[in-house]
């Protein structure tokens, strides 16, 4: 069953959001090892493929409904933040703008009657709640650590552990 013409124009937008994080964590993984937060910069780029990966997800599913994928322009991300708290506070912020997102094209599956689309949005669902907790944790450690050189390096060593999710 081919989706609607207004699911097939929502997830291609939701691929460009994803690819849009992308780009972002890249942005963000490029200012982490400008400031030598290597730790940081290995995070920040394991979530920006993590991210394409969920652009490639829905780009394969909206062709194996017989759709198809439209490409647009991806916006500029920022590119300078103030320290790490800056970095993951922005990056919670961002995480909590696709949950939105997500929940609205599960809302648009579910008045559509899309049953396949509903079940398949689920794995992001989860997958937002997975990474906001994550998010989450780090602005935690940060706020405990406060500007401890030691807690901050500590940390930093924490992060260049983070394998490919």
């Amino acid at each position: 069953m081919i989706l609607s013409k207004k699911l097939e124009k929502a997830l291609n937008e939701q691929i460009n959001k994803e690819m849009y994080s992308a780009y972002l964590y890249l942005s963000m993984s490029a200012w982490a090892e400008s400031e030598n937060w290597r730790g940081a910069t290995h995070w920040f780029a394991t979530q920006a493929k993590e991210e394409v990966g969920h652009a490639m997800k829905i780009y394969r599913y909206v062709f194996e409904r017989g759709n198809r994928v439209t490409l647009e322009a991806i916006d500029q991300p920022k590119t300078e933040f103030k320290n790490l708290t800056d970095v993951f506070t922005r990056t919670l912020e961002h995480e909590k703008l696709v949950t939105t997102s997500i929940h609205e094209l599960v809302e648009m599956a579910a008045q559509e009657k899309d049953h396949a689309s509903s079940v398949f949005l689920q794995w992001f669902v989860t997958e937002q709640v997975e990474e906001e907790a994550n998010v989450s944790e780090m602005l935690a450690h940060l706020e405990r650590i406060g500007d401890s050189k030691q807690g901050l390096y500590m940390l930093d060593n924490v992060l260049s552990k983070r394998s490919a999710g």
